[in-house]
């Protein structure tokens, strides 16, 4: 299980998809973000996950542009994810912002595009819309970012295709026991946002305990934990250091009872928003 950073997951409709990659929130645009992505792609990483409210798609593209020729691969080897933003729900705005996201990025098309929140009354025609896309083989794969069980039950009463990635915040205490049983049981592929708690954990002693007996960072188990767990992840960095770091990952392996204490520090505890109360 996991054995490199390239290592991928078989979605459900057959589409690779790299079991690691990096996330760019919160990262403005400008020479740090083009170098992190571009220090990602020479040290191994293949999936990049951007947002068009994370206002960065254009850097994020240049980034995907110059890491390709300086590490001499193509655009194939890559796998670039993209959500569309809440006010732009609907059928043909949904539509109309992929294009934008697309154009922006510099892509002839994309490897995953999601839809960021269940916005009550407006996911259903924004997923029509993804379903299209995907049917034109302008997306190889859509999905959906935190959507809660019942969100997804909601969407896959109407839906022709159902998501193959549910993007939601998932961490040792937000372990989302629900949504990860619902998830695999349908065929649904978990990826974790917030994989580090933005950085709240790295004190935390049981995790502490379990990094200085594998001789590794909080970090690293923690992330050891998502793969172990069979959850895509995609933790933030810009430091060349700490993106190799986050990817030293792959020579060790967690005993069940240590996952087991992982596990057990979950306390039902969100950094971002309630999916269930969102008012943007």
């Amino acid at each position: 299980m996991n054995k490199s950073l390239q290592q991928t997951t078989t979605l459900h409709n057959g589409v690779e998809m790299p079991w690691f990659g990096i996330g760019v929130f919160k990262v403005e645009e400008g020479p740090e973000l083009v170098n992190a992505i571009k220090f990602a792609i020479k040290h191994g990483y293949r999936s990049i996950d951007t947002a068009a409210i994370y206002g960065n798609e254009a850097g994020v593209g240049q980034a995907i542009k110059e890491g390709m020729e300086e590490a001499g691969i193509s655009r194939e080897e890559l796998f670039i994810t993209s959500k569309v933003w809440n006010s732009d729900l609907g059928y043909e705005s949904t539509i109309q912002a992929f294009e934008t996201s697309l154009s922006k990025l510099g892509l002839d098309y994309l490897d995953l595009y999601l839809i960021h929140w269940p916005v009550e009354g407006k996911y259903k025609e924004a997923w029509r819309a993804l379903e299209t896309l995907y049917k034109e083989g302008k997306v190889k794969a859509i999905g959906v970012s935190n959507f809660q069980v019942h969100h997804l039950q909601d969407l896959m009463k109407d839906a022709d295709i159902k998501p193959m990635i549910n993007q939601v915040e998932y961490h040792p205490r937000l372990t989302q026991m629900e949504v990860k049983a619902f998830c695999q049981s349908n065929g649904i592929q978990l990826e974790a946002w917030s994989p580090l708690m933005q950085g709240q954990l790295l004190d935390q002693p049981i995790l502490s305990d379990i990094a200085k007996k594998y001789n590794k960072t909080v970090p690293q188990i923690i992330l050891r934990w998502d793969l172990q767990n069979g959850v895509v992840t995609i933790p933030k960095s810009t430091k060349e250091h700490r993106i190799v770091e986050n990817a030293n990952i792959f020579d060790f392996e967690l005993s069940k009872e240590d996952m087991k204490r992982i596990d057990d520090l979950n306390q039902n505890h969100r950094v971002g928003p309630d999916p269930d109360n969102i008012d943007f």
